[in-house]
């Protein structure tokens, strides 16, 4: 699937579509947005971290969106706003739509007699829809996409191509799938028995809320019973592994090469950073927010940052950090004698000098009566 081109639009367009105060000529217009950088006189760019604010001196962009605390921090066409980055992600959007391919099935395409395709939908080619599927108003299906038995895609959904939706599966309404995704393949589920690994049937579903981003070669297990649930307004970055029966509260985002194991509970508005790892049964509370590369191992809580990448070094200096941390225990006994011998030496010192004040006492005492 590919945008259309850029649309052109007035500075004055633009606000009265995403709102902001323009300072300005309202009727300059842009025809694209790039970066303070590369941006040329007929684009808009953005800054959203004071960090690059004497970027602004050197940019030949022909207009700006700046935080409403930066409107005398440059003298071009400015829109201004609360929060900068959001406002050039609604504009990204604005000025670079979807192309809307034209409704219809595909010659290639094999739908199944039982399936039901709506009339506005557009299925690609080599696609394949399985028997009681449903895909809704306005979905694209792009090429070689794959729509199992009694799968459901909801209304204004995009798939790019590719993807496969597994039996039974459930996706919400406007979702958009990167190429690749696999939604609903079975669950890692195997026990031992008389030294072989048996299979467990795999017979949840996995279902998927509105406006949720997948991408490309994600892949969501289904349920092993229950379902594996996608929260509304979830996205999801490339390459994720989701286990079965994980659950994944509302508007939180996971980046690249995620893994969440069997049965984890992530809550809502959490953030997990690329290569992070959450083990199995695990439960992660609303709004945590986990660093990238980071192991969790534990249930967390409470809402908050954490953290358990080492920082990188040199890799001498890393071996012996290393040799360091598996004696940690060692090292800490260490210092619990070294704690003890030193409070010992100190109540030893305290008990003399109290002994020596109690004899100069009873010194200056006998010295009184004999006087």
């Amino acid at each position: 699937m590919t945008r259309a081109e850029s649309r052109r639009f007035s500075l004055a367009e633009i606000v009265a579509q995403l709102g902001g105060e323009l300072v300005g000529d309202p009727d300059f217009r842009v025809r694209g947005i790039a970066s303070l950088e590369k941006a040329g006189p007929a684009e808009i760019s953005f800054l959203s971290q004071g960090r690059y604010r004497s970027r602004l001196r050197t940019t030949r962009a022909g207009a700006l969106v700046l935080h409403r605390s930066e409107r005398e921090a440059s003298a071009l066409p400015r829109i201004l706003c609360e929060d900068p980055y959001a406002y050039f992600a609604r504009l990204s959007m604005l000025m670079h739509p979807p192309e809307q391919p034209q409704p219809g099935v595909h010659p290639s395409a094999v739908i199944d007699p039982g399936a039901r395709v709506a009339r506005s939908a557009s299925v690609g080619p080599g696609c394949h829809v399985g028997k009681d599927a449903k895909i809704g108003e306005r979905v694209v299906l792009g090429s070689g996409c794959i729509v199992g038995e009694g799968a459901n895609i909801g209304d204004d959904s995009l798939l790019h191509p590719n993807v496969v939706v597994c039996r039974g599966c459930a996706i919400g309404r406007r979702a958009l799938v990167q190429a690749g995704a696999v939604i609903g393949s079975d669950g890692f589920g195997i026990a031992m028995h008389e030294g072989r690994w048996v299979r467990i049937a795999q017979v949840g579903r996995v279902v998927v809320g509105d406006d949720v981003e997948i991408g490309a070669c994600t892949s969501i297990d289904r349920g092993t019973l229950d379902d594996t649930v996608i929260e509304d307004g979830v996205k999801l970055d490339n390459q994720i592994q989701i286990g079965h029966n994980v659950r994944v509260g509302a508007h939180t985002a996971m980046a690249g090469c995620v893994g969440v194991a069997g049965s984890a509970k992530i809550g809502r508005y959490c953030t997990i950073g690329g290569g992070a790892i959450i083990l199995g049964h695990l439960e992660i509370a609303d709004h945590v927010h986990i660093s990238a590369g980071t192991l969790i191992s534990k249930s967390i809580r409470e809402p908050g940052t954490y953290t358990g990448a080492y920082p990188f070094q040199n890799n001498r200096d890393w071996a012996r950090s290393a040799v360091l941390l598996r004696n940690i225990e060692k090292l800490e006994a260490r210092i619990r004698l070294l704690e003890d011998a030193t409070a010992g030496r100190k109540e030893d010192k305290e008990d003399k000098e109290d002994k020596e004040d109690k004899e100069d006492k009873e010194d200056k005492e006998d010295k009184e009566d004999k006087e």
